[in-house]
């Protein structure tokens, strides 16, 4: 994986293979950073980056000016391998070695983005779970948006919230917000 763009752009990492993740991939990292770019400034924003694993979708925020990043994920190792290389590339993130959805019920953050990379395999009721409780808890700044990535098996777009999504190989993107003008 790669840093895309940004301060540390073309910058190659390469996590442990003891870390139980599936990386978004540079295509699909790209793509979504792309339409990123068409509505916020980067260096303006907060983001939240649920089930962070190697924390690929923080470091890309961070290099892209992101101040205000918060990375959430239950397994220590992934944990302690977003410190390391924060540390290395002088990227300011917030670690949290939570369970997501106990993260979520309890934090008092509000922010522009979050962003939810969930193990494919969860059982879609916890997919929905996610929606619920960000916008239960009104999580999202105005003009805020949840984008939640996901097999292309997958169908989350049951839901008031839902705006639309992208599909790039395997994965889709689909994003949620209360204003439909993204």
């Amino acid at each position: 994986m790669r840093i895309i763009s940004g301060k540390q752009k073309g910058r190659r990492i390469t996590a442990p293979k003891n870390l139980p993740v599936r990386p978004t991939t540079d295509l699909a990292k790209e793509s979504l950073f792309n339409i990123l770019n068409n509505h916020y400034y980067l260096d303006t924003i907060s983001v939240i980056d649920l089930f962070s694993g190697t924390g690929n979708i923080a470091f890309e925020f961070a290099s892209r000016g992101a101040k205000n990043i918060h990375a959430v994920d239950g397994n220590f190792n992934c944990v302690k391998f977003i410190d390391k290389i924060s540390s290395e590339f002088e990227f300011y993130i917030n670690t949290y070695r939570s369970d997501v959805f106990k993260f979520l019920e309890k934090t008092v953050l509000k922010t522009d983005i979050i962003f939810a990379d969930p193990p494919y395999n969860l059982e879609k009721n916890m997919f929905l779970k996610i929606i619920e409780i960000v916008f239960e808890r009104n999580l999202l700044n105005e003009n805020g948006i949840l984008i939640i990535e996901h097999s292309k098996h997958m169908d989350l777009s049951e839901n008031n919230f839902y705006n639309y999504s992208k599909k790039y190989g395997g994965s889709v993107f689909s994003f949620y917000d209360t204003s439909k003008e993204l």
